[in-house]
């Protein structure tokens, strides 16, 4: 029988390392998770990924040696090519040379890219995508990206930076959106604009129950969904506008690729219905014809570790071929 193939992954974003040790299969051997602190500078988040990805290894019995490198999934623009992240907000970076830092370290070879890329590749190879070629992959959460596979590959555009899809403008008069435009699809459906939205409410007095339950904290899309649930019509409001929006999103997405499967992931899944069923209508009541019926419209299935074991996907595949 022969040995299987073995790669590690890692999953970096603003507030956790998530690294694991997976086969071609995408079988997790064993994982590990801690804290990011990007405050603490580069060399720190460097050397606590190297730490993260040596405890992994660790806990699956395995020797870098017996793995053919390690795939890096990171947030925001990168150039997978030069294994540079060009530009991570969240953490502070601009132009680090993440795979020559992590590499030198470890001893392995390694790739970089983007977060929303490898959680599709991940998707297409062990879950919501598997068996297609032609897939998007959305992620709800502090922000909205996209990842887009095409016959089977990762389309990442002419210098790498391809699907920003929180950044198509629906509003072009509307709300100030990060990136510095308005009305982004971002800025009308993340979970701070459903935050945002919600304390307007709260300040305009048409939620108790909301006030209530932000006293002392931050109001969160958490604490919407949880005011929603408990009967609130301001709160479901705020979710179900913000679904809307995220549906007319879909809409122009789905009518420009014609993918077999648009999958939904991030921490914005957790709103349930409440949230996705709005979309899921707004882009079926729009979509073309002929691009619905090509379809599937559904959630991820591997939850957090698709990014970290996309990454790995990556790094098998290209040992392999």
């Amino acid at each position: 029988m022969p040995e299987r193939v073995l790669a590690a992954g890692v999953d970096l974003g603003g507030t956790k390392i998530y690294s694991l040790v997976a086969d071609a299969d995408g079988n997790v051997l064993a994982d590990d998770r801690r804290p990011t602190q990007a405050a603490e500078g580069v060399n720190a988040v460097i050397d606590r990924i190297v730490a993260s990805v040596r405890q992994a290894l660790d806990e699956a019995n395995v020797d870098t040696g017996e793995i053919v490198g390690l795939g890096i999934s990171t947030p925001g623009p990168c150039d997978p090519q030069r294994g540079v992240v060009t530009e991570a907000p969240n953490l502070g970076w601009s132009d680090v040379p993440l795979v020559d830092l992590v590499s030198k370290k470890l001893g392995v070879p390694a790739l970089l890219e983007n977060d929303a890329a490898a959680a599709a590749y991940g998707e297409m190879k062990f879950g919501a995508g598997r068996g297609k070629r032609h897939i998007l992959y959305i992620t709800l959460g502090t922000g909205i990206g996209g990842g887009i596979i095409i016959d089977g590959q990762i389309y990442r555009g002419a210098s790498g930076a391809a699907g920003e899809v929180g950044h198509l403008v629906l509003e072009p008069d509307g709300v100030a959106c990060n990136c510095g435009a308005r009305g982004c699809l971002e800025a009308l459906a993340s979970g701070p604009a459903i935050a945002r939205e919600a304390a307007a409410a709260v300040t305009a007095g048409r939620s108790d129950l909301m006030a209530k339950l932000a006293a002392g904290k931050e109001l969160t899309a958490e604490l919407v969904l949880e005011a929603a649930q408990q009967g609130d019509p301001a709160a479901k409001d705020v979710i179900e506008r913000a679904g809307r929006y995220l549906g007319l999103g879909l809409v122009g997405l789905l009518n420009v690729f014609n993918p077999e499967a648009l999958i939904l992931g991030g921490g914005l899944i957790g709103l349930g219905d409440l949230y996705l069923g709005p979309a899921f209508e707004a882009a079926r009541e729009c979509g073309f014809e002929q691009v619905l019926a090509d379809v599937t419209m559904t959630t991820a299935k591997l939850g957090g570790r698709s990014g970290a074991l996309g990454a790995a996907a990556l790094m098998i595949d290209r040992s392999t071929t």
